[in-house]
């Protein structure tokens, strides 16, 4: 039987899927069989718009944006906190809280992700994402107590957190429809963000302490990193200002993008069967001329999301655990290493450390649109996701110090140190690739059996298995954390 063939606006052309596939890298060996329905399931070629992967480009930094804002601008959040016992703990309760609730936006927003327009939660989620950075922008301003100011700098990392939750699962879903191109520069959009807003921090962070003296950075180091907050307000200042700009962009690129017929063509499925299900629903009030039965739908619904995450549990469970190792050392552990250089400022010295992480998290990411360095086994992804465990001992040697101590760092070499964290960024942004691209692809994943409406399921759970990662690996930082103040009282 010759493959069915049809073109849409898009210009991309569908086949029809084969009805046996393997994957010669793939550890289980499965057989799939197909009945005469198989024609109905359909794969695109290679055929890819620019225009819209750089739209989608945007959209992946929009997504993880919020997320690196609130990261690099630490430095501020604690220069606001001073004489606060909250101080030494905020960068764990802030990822840890903004994570957890991330975990359980996350879950409301892939269960309900069958009901509600994609359109619609990426124009409400980026709208309000942008008015947070707004509010966060005004805040250098004025100065407030260092308990009012906490409160108010977690409430908005958890806000940011569940606005973000709506925004990744209407995206995933969209870019998982038009295929592996699209979901990668995405993705790569994600690291990407990262580095310009850590360039933007490395630039203001030297122009702030240009013309240090050995004797205030030393005084600086003596009083626990404790100093007029100018440099660390500037420089947020211009992070927060930058964010809310982008986002406005983005939010109306992807206004542009919505109306195109290669989008309608291709993800417009989605707002069909939204507005499908509210036709039915008021045949279902009004006369009853249209019976159906919701809570078997839901049920349906429940078993499709619980068949897919068994059958991409390698993948899934991989994913979360590179963002538990992650999250479990940068940046809450990172940030209390010191430069062994006392010419070194250490405002410069931790903005110059996430540059590094940020970089090797986008090559990380980028070399995976390469296809000779991407593996689509599900058990060697897991046993690199696994071996990241190594870094967690590595980083402990480093020169974590912040006070004086009797004993050297085994490692006490910044170049050496600079290294280890582009490496755990590089490592982070590469398994983290390669499970998202393996949990969604028809073309390498045989355990998704070929059933192209699992498609977005299987990206949203890797997408919610992700954010479940970053939540554990939160409040394994404060047990980590204590360790190394066991091991060193003077970081109490």
């Amino acid at each position: 039987m010759l493959p069915h063939i049809s073109a849409t606006d898009s210009g991309a052309v569908y086949h029809a899927l084969p009805p046996v596939a393997v994957d010669d890298d793939c550890d289980d060996e499965l057989e799939l069989t197909f009945d005469d329905s198989a024609t109905d399931h359909f794969v695109v070629d290679e055929v890819v718009d620019s225009r819209i992967r750089w739209v989608y480009f945007m959209l992946g930094c929009a997504i993880l944006l919020p997320w690196n804002v609130l990261i690099t601008a630490t430095s501020f959040f604690l220069s606001r906190l001073v004489g606060s016992p909250l101080r030494a703990t905020f960068a764990s309760y802030m990822t840890t809280t903004s994570s957890l609730f991330n975990v359980f936006a996350l879950a409301h927003a892939t269960a309900t992700s069958k009901q509600s327009s994609p359109s619609r939660r990426v124009f409400w989620s980026a709208a309000s994402v942008t008015l947070i950075i707004v509010l966060l922008f005004f805040s250098t301003f004025g100065y407030y107590q260092p308990s009012t100011f906490f409160f108010f700098a977690i409430l908005c990392a958890i806000s940011l957190a569940i606005c973000v939750s709506y925004l990744s699962t209407a995206t995933y879903a969209g870019a998982s429809l038009f295929g592996a191109p699209y979901m990668q520069s995405m993705i790569s959009g994600q690291a990407a963000i990262a580095v310009v807003v850590s360039v933007v921090q490395v630039v203001t962070s030297a122009l702030s302490v240009w013309g240090s003296t050995p004797k205030a950075i030393a005084a600086f180091i003596s009083n626990d990193g404790v100093g007029d907050g100018t440099a660390e307000q500037d420089s947020a200042r211009t992070f927060f200002g930058i964010s809310a700009l982008f986002m406005i962009c983005t939010f109306m690129a992807y206004a542009w993008m919505a109306r195109l017929p290669a989008y309608k063509a291709t993800v417009g499925i989605l707002e069909e069967n939204v507005k499908l299900e509210g036709a039915l629903g008021s045949a279902d009030e009004t006369g009853g001329l249209v019976f159906r039965n919701t809570d078997q739908e839901n049920l349906e619904e429940r078993i499709q999301i619980i068949r897919v995450f068994k059958a991409n549990i390698i993948y899934e469970f991989a994913l979360a655990y590179v963002f538990v190792i992650t999250l479990a050392i940068f940046p809450v552990i990172t940030i209390t290493i010191q430069s062994t250089n006392p010419n070194t400022h250490p405002l410069l010295f931790t903005a110059i450390h996430f540059l590094m992480f940020n970089l090797g998290d986008f090559f990380g990411r980028y070399i995976c649109s390469f296809p000779r360095v991407i593996t689509w086994s599900a058990t060697r992804i897991l046993a690199f996701s696994i071996v990241r465990t190594l870094f967690i001992p590595i980083f402990l040697l480093c020169n974590t110090v912040q006070g004086p101590s009797r004993d050297l760092p085994v490692i006490s070499s910044d170049f050496v140190y600079m290294l280890l964290v582009g490496a755990l960024g590089l490592s982070s942004g590469y398994v983290s690739t390669l499970c998202v691209l393996g949990a969604s692809s028809l073309e390498h994943n045989p355990r998704l059996r070929q059933r192209r409406e699992d498609v977005p399921i299987a990206s949203t759970v890797a997408g919610f298995c992700l954010i479940v990662g970053l939540a554990i690996g939160g409040f394994g930082s404060f047990g980590i954390r204590a360790i190394i103040c066991h091991c060193n009282p003077f970081m109490n």
